[in-house]
Parts: structure tokens; sequence; C-alpha cells
């Protein structure tokens, strides 16, 4: 099957320049639309980009930018195959994403007493934003999961092959995410934060900003891991296997 996406980052909205390199915001840009194809469990075909630019934009401005999408698209197995440029007022950059699923994930599958899984750890994204907006350096790590998300294209495909019944991308947070999930599936989620697994910058920035460690990682954003739901039969058997071949 054919899986598209498209995602937009716009400057002052998803990204600030004081924060990102160019080919940062590149990457990200791409790799925030890659993470839907993981979702589905789609391998990567390739990426179309379409790039506003503020006025007096250098050419080598432009190619930082998409040095930045080309490498996040090869990263993932995919090519650029075009594109679009345009002027504007601030940047913005549309990534089209094209894949192929032999068995598309969507998030309408879950069933009644399955188990809820996440990839990766998650908190890192918001570690970093929080940070900077308090006039704060954040350390490297939190703003590597920021300016440079890796899609979980190969865990998503991993995760559809392995019995995957629902799966979306933790774009908006894990609270909010799981409510769309529910939703578009018909269940209700039972979420136990005392089991979440928390990017390491977590725990000094939610004590600087004064909340709860696991509640600041739930309900941030932009960490670009999968919130899967499996059967309950893989919590009994492939928990190692997960964690081998997905991360937590």
């Amino acid at each position: 099957a054919l899986v598209l996406s498209t995602d937009v980052s716009v400057e002052g909205v998803h990204f600030r320049r004081e924060w990102l390199t160019l080919e940062e915001i590149g990457w990200r840009a791409c790799a925030a639309a890659l993470s839907d194809l993981a979702a589905e469990g789609a391998r990567v075909v390739g990426v179309v980009a379409a790039v506003v630019m503020p006025a007096g934009t250098s050419d080598a401005d432009a190619v930082a930018l998409m040095n930045g999408v080309g490498a996040a698209a090869a990263g993932s197995g995919g090519l650029v195959l075009g594109g679009d440029l345009a002027g504007g007022t601030a940047w913005s950059v549309a990534i089209t994403v094209m894949g192929r699923a032999e068995r598309p994930v969507t998030r309408a599958g879950a069933e009644p007493g399955d188990a809820v899984w996440v990839t990766g750890t998650l908190g890192g994204a918001r570690a970093a934003v929080s940070e900077w907006r308090h006039g704060r350096v954040p350390v490297d790590s939190a703003r590597e999961a920021f300016a440079h998300p890796a899609p979980r294209v190969v865990a998503g495909r991993w995760l559809a092959a392995h019995g995957a019944r629902a799966m979306l991308d933790v774009s908006d947070g894990l609270v909010a995410d799981a409510r769309h999930l529910s939703a578009a599936s018909g269940v209700a989620i039972d979420l136990d934060l005392d089991l979440l697994p928390q990017h390491a910058a977590v725990a000094a920035a939610a004590d600087a900003a004064g909340e709860d460690a696991a509640l600041f990682a739930a309900a941030g954003g932009e960490d670009f891991e999968l919130l899967v739901a499996l059967p309950p039969e893989f919590d009994g058997g492939a928990r190692d296997l997960f964690v081998r071949e997905c991360g937590v």
C-alpha cells in the first residue's frame, strides 16, 4: 500500500532561529514528517520539500536547510524527489513523505486487553524548550532530542511485523496522543506513569519548572517516538525482544 503524509514546520511556531541551525531546521522538519510513515509501519520511498524563505536569504542558507532535509531522508532510506522554493516573511518547511507498507497500521485497531508500549524515552524535546524559554542553555542530550529527532522507521516496520494493532507517533505528547489512539480505536487507555521511560534531562528540567517529572515527560510533545497497542500475548514472550529492537 502507498502511504502519504504532509507535515509543516513554521518559524516562531515549531522552531526559533536562535535555537537551531538551518541544517537542524531542515532535519527536524523532515524527521517529523517521516515519523508519520514510521507510525504506519511503512518503509520510506522519498520526500518532497516546499520551502518558504525570508527575503534576503542566501543560496548558502537554502542549501544548508536542504542538506538537513536530505540527510534525514537518507538516514531513513529515502531520497529528496523534488520540491519548491518561495519567498516570504519567515522560514516555513512543508515536507510531503511517500512510503510503502505491506500492512499499514492505523490508530484505529486497538482492542480491549491490549498492552500499550512506547519506544525510546519521552520528555527530552520539552526539556530543551523549557530551558530555552527560561533563558537557560539545555544540556546537550536535550538539545539533541529537539534538534535531531530520529524517525522510528525501523521500529515501526518491526512492530507492524510483530502484531501491532494500532500505532501513532508521539508528536502532541503522550497524554494527548493516547487520547487520539483511544478515540480512534473506541477503547479506554490506562497509563501507568510510574512505568514511563523518561529522557535523562527531564528530572532537572521538571524540577526547574516546578513540575512532577513523570507528568512533565507525559505532557511533552515532539518526541517522535511511537505509541503502539500490542496484543496481550506479546507482553508475555517478547519484552526483551522489544527492548532490544525498539528501545525503551
